[in-house]
């Protein structure tokens, strides 16, 4: 079932991304629908694995990344759209769903990949400091690093500076 909730997100997924890279919006009858739906799936995922535990994970996941997107947003309206942040509550769902390693790092690759984007922007010149750029496509790309092999490059990391 956890296939059939990231076939969901994947759907999903390409849609927001290519709404936001044309019109540099997340619209809420797409994103505001995906917790229910990501919801239930990962629920149903959960009661047939009995792996209540990923999905207390989940919902803490959604919550902590909704958080950080949400101060990102009061701390620089500009920087950060709404839709930016409901969006993140939902990836943090999937993202701490399959684990810890998974949510820190999905979440971290978005910003390197959207600062990426956004230089390389500066350095061709289509782009300043002050250019908006849509965020939601780095995001999605960023957590589905985190899903794919999110645990594989946490553990690694984690693995230099720990020794057994």
């Amino acid at each position: 079932m956890l296939v059939v909730a990231c076939l969901y997100l994947a759907s999903v997924s390409i849609v927001l991304a290519l709404i936001d890279l044309d019109t540099h919006r997340l619209p809420n009858a797409i994103v505001l629908p995906s917790y229910i739906v990501g919801g239930l799936l990962l629920a149903l995922a959960s009661l047939l694995t009995g792996d209540w535990v990923a999905l207390l994970r989940g919902g803490i996941g959604m919550a902590a990344l909704y958080a950080f997107y949400f101060v990102l947003r009061l701390v620089r309206s500009d920087g950060m759209g709404g839709g930016d942040v409901k969006l993140a509550g939902v990836l943090g769902l999937y993202l701490g769903y399959v684990g810890w390693g998974a949510l820190v790092v999905g979440a971290f690759v978005a910003f390197v990949i959207g600062g990426i984007y956004g230089v390389a922007l500066m350095l061709m010149r289509r782009a300043s400091r002050k250019s908006a750029i849509p965020f939601g496509p780095w995001m999605i790309l960023g957590a589905w690093v985190g899903l794919l092999v999110g645990e594989v490059i946490a553990r690694w990391y984690i693995g230099l500076f720990v020794t057994v």
